[in-house]
Order: C-alpha cells, then sequence, then structure tokens
C-alpha cells in the first residue's frame, strides 16, 4: 500500500506539501520507484526514487511531471520545491535539499541524483531508516511570482497513532506504505540535476496508491508590538536560555570541526561536488557555530565562518557547473568535428557525383552524334530508296507496255523471217544468173 498525506499551503493551491512514508524500505528490488500522483497548482506531479541510487552510492529523489506524456506540444512548468529526508530520531538533523527548475518535455523530472549516501541511510543510529521504513517529503510551490524561503516554516506535525505493518515480497514484488509522520525544517542544500543525467533502468515501481485525509493547517499568531526595552529584555533572556539548553561542544570537538572543513577545502571544488562530504560539513558547521570561540576568534571571523558554510552550498555547484559548460564545449567541439568530417564527405561525394554526370552527359553528347549522323544516313538510304522503287515502277510500266505489243512483235518477226528468205532466195538467184552471164560477156 501506498498512503499519501498531503496538505494544501495556500487556497489557491500552489503552494503544498506532500510526504510518502515506505514500508519495507531496504526490502525493495526494483530499481527505481514513483509516489502516487499530486496535484500542485494546474499540474500534477510525483516523486521518483532510486533506492539504491541512480549510478551513484546514494539515494536520487527526483519531483517528475506525471503527466508529462499526454501535455500539448512545448509545455513547461516551473517549481519551487524542497525534498528531505526525514530523521526520524532527530528531526534537526533530517536532509533536506531545496531548488528551483522549469519543468518541459525534455527536462519533465529534476532533483538530486547524489542526495543522501547509501551509507547513512542504512546506518540505523542515522534515524533515516526507523523499523524499515523511510519517510521523505517534498513542498512544492508554482507561484512565479513569490521566492518561497524554505527555512522561514516548521514542517506541518502529524501525530503517528498506528504503526502500519505490511509484508515485504521477494524480487520484483514489494508492500510500499505512507502515513504522516513528524517532521521538521532542516537545512537547504543545492546540486539539482534531471534523473536523465544518469540514465535509469526500464523497471518500474510497482505500487497501490491510497490517500490518507489532508492534514490542517497550523494557526498563525500574531505578536502583538513591543518596545525596545522589551525586545532587549525578550532576546537576553532568550541567550540565556538557549545557553543552558544547548550542548557547548568541547574545543577538540571544534578542532575536529575545522580539520574536516579544512580536508574538505584541500579538495577542487569541482570534486567536492561529487564527493558527497557535504553532510559531514553540515555537522561541523553546527559544531563551529555552537562552539564558544569569543576568546580566541573576532566577531568578523565567526562571522566569516558562519558564512563559508553557504559558500560550500554555493561554490561548488559553480564550479561543477563551470565544469558542465566546459564539456559541454568539448562535447560541441566533438560534434562540430563530425559534422564537418561528414559535409566534407558529402561534398567530396557532391563532387564525384558531378563529374560523373559530366562523363555522362559527355556520353549522351556523342550519342546524339551518333543518332544525328545515323539519322542522316537513314534519310539518304530512304532517298535512295524511294529512287530504286520510281525507276522500277517506271521499268514495270515499260514491261508491261512491251508485253502488250509483244504478239505484234511476234507476227512481224515471223513475216521477217519470211521476207528474209524470200529475199536470200531471190538474191541466190541473181548470183546464179550473173554466174551463168559471165562466160557469155
Amino acid at each position: 500500500m501506498d498512503k499519501v498525506d498531503s496538505q494544501s499551503m495556500d487556497i489557491n493551491r500552489q503552494l503544498r506539501k506532500f510526504t510518502w512514508r515506505i514500508e519495507n524500505f531496504s526490502r525493495i528490488a526494483d530499481e527505481k520507484l514513483y509516489s502516487k500522483n499530486f496535484d500542485v497548482g494546474d499540474t500534477r506531479w510525483r516523486l521518483l526514487i532510486f533506492p539504491k541510487g541512480n549510478r551513484v552510492d546514494s539515494l536520487s529523489i527526483y519531483v517528475d511531471v506525471a503527466d508529462s506524456a499526454t501535455l500539448p506540444y512545448g509545455w513547461s512548468r516551473y517549481a519551487q520545491f524542497r525534498l528531505a529526508v526525514v530523521n526520524q530520531i532527530d528531526r534537526k538533523s533530517s536532509n533536506a535539499k531545496d531548488t528551483h527548475h522549469e519543468f518541459n518535455a525534455r527536462e519533465n523530472d529534476w532533483g538530486f541524483t547524489s542526495f543522501l549516501p547509501l551509507r547513512d541511510l542504512h546506518d540505523p543510529k542515522r534515524g533515516y531508516l526507523v523499523d524499515d521504513a523511510c519517510l521523505i517529503e517534498a513542498d512544492i510551490s508554482t507561484d512565479r511570482n513569490r521566492t518561497i524561503y524554505w527555512g522561514s516554516h516548521e514542517f506541518m506535525v502529524e501525530a503517528d497513532s498506528d504503526k502500519l505493518k505490511c509484508k515485504a515480497a521477494i524480487d520484483n514484488e514489494k508492500t510500499l506504505g505512507t502515513k504522516p509522520e513528524e517532521t521538521t525544517t532542516p537545512s537547504p542544500a543545492i546540486l539539482a540535476a534531471p534523473a536523465v543525467l544518469s540514465p535509469p533502468g526500464q523497471d518500474k515501481a510497482n505500487s497501490t496508491n491510497q490517500n490518507l485525509p489532508t492534514a490542517s493547517q497550523s494557526e498563525t499568531i500574531e505578536p502583538e508590538d513591543s518596545s525596545g526595552e522589551d525586545m532587549d529584555t525578550f532576546f537576553t533572556s532568550l541567550e540565556s536560555e538557549l545557553a543552558r539548553s544547548n550542548t557547548v561542544p568541547s574545543q577538540e570537538e571544534a578542532k575536529e570541526a575545522l580539520a574536516k572543513i579544512e580536508e574538505a577545502l584541500n579538495m577542487a571544488p569541482a570534486n567536492f561536488y561529487d564527493s558527497e562530504e557535504f553532510y559531514p560539513l553540515n555537522e561541523a558547521f553546527k559544531i563551529l557555530s555552537s562552539f564558544d570561540c569569543s576568546s580566541t576568534l573576532t566577531i568578523e571571523q565567526k562571522n566569516e565562518l558562519l558564512a563559508m558554510e553557504e559558500n560550500f552550498k554555493e561554490l561548488p555547484d559553480r564550479a561543477a557547473k563551470a565544469v558542465q559548460d566546459r564539456n559541454l564545449l568539448t562535447e560541441k567541439e566533438s560534434v562540430k568535428l563530425n559534422l564537418n568530417r561528414d559535409l566534407e564527405r558529402s561534398l567530396i561525394k557532391f563532387k564525384e557525383a558531378k563529374a560523373e554526370v559530366k562523363q555522362v552527359e559527355q556520353k549522351i553528347a556523342a550519342l546524339h552524334e551518333q543518332v544525328d549522323e545515323a539519322q542522316k544516313n537513314r534519310e539518304n538510304i530512304l532517298a535512295e530508296q524511294k529512287q530504286i522503287f520510281r525507276i522500277s515502277k517506271e521499268l514495270k510500266m515499260e514491261l508491261e507496255a512491251l508485253g502488250k505489243q509483244w504478239p505484234e512483235y511476234e507476227a512481224k518477226a515471223n513475216v521477217a523471217e519470211e521476207e528474209e528468205k524470200t529475199v536470200e532466195a531471190e538474191w541466190v538467184r541473181m548470183k546464179d544468173f550473173i554466174s551463168s552471164i559471165k562466160g557469155k560477156i
């Protein structure tokens, strides 16, 4: 079961608290796990965790736009949010981080890949797992016009009157439960990133969700106007009470805290970003802030020491972003080089294709010349053929005319033959006559 306690922080639902209690945490087999959906503003959200870390040795927590797949093209959603893993033993030691992000189709989830070291999460002395239950809280605001200072209000407190017992299954089956839990305001941190920076696995969490009643808002008490003397008296008394109630660290503890800070400063800022060492430094700064160093440090030095904690949050993030931007340039240079190479290959192929086209065009031109010459030869042959046809036709006509006159010519030839015989006979007779009278003359 996945039981969720969520509280609306204002009327227009632009600020909301969401509490997620996960039972049998150490028995979870899935690589990633989604919470139940909840609405803030006009957007449906959910939490995404990697119980064994998103390829890091830390609990990874993200805020995800639950209905991103159905939103229209070009959508974006803005949100400020704080995520916290509640220390169920000492609320003051709860681990929280806050950031803001403009969610879109490419970055539909955003959060912290290295939220809490797994060794601390599973350490029973730390208080993050009690009875194998983990409590995660999210405060989300979708109001662009107001900057939320998460440290300015306490977590809503809800009594845990009934322990929920669930039976954990093995491998891919598990039983999850969520219910309201008493929490406090932890110190914020940064190092936000999308879940896709370290690609998650494909396994999805299988869970059943169930809503719990929404917790009521806490009552606000307006202080009365006070004089300067009253305020001085109040804060003097408060200082005395805090001095009596707070445990003052020893000088040895302060030295150890300074040594931890000095060790962190010996690291490069970008390396410190990935070292997961900020949580021990939180403890170190708490010790130094509680240690009475008025006899050794000036007020300016103590203020500088206290301000250094914020620098430890900001500077590694800035250094990591600078490294990311520099690496982005290197990546883009590689992309640019590949694009240039592809363009050079394309240019070479274009020139080769152009040369081939020119050769083909030359062949086509040569073929056109051959075709023109062949066409001329064809025309000459056709003309000669027509001439032969004309002459042959005339000869045939003459032959046909001759055939019609042929009997007449045969008859004349027969008469001529008879005439020739007659002439020859007469000729012989005349010759014989001349011969006969030759001797008489």
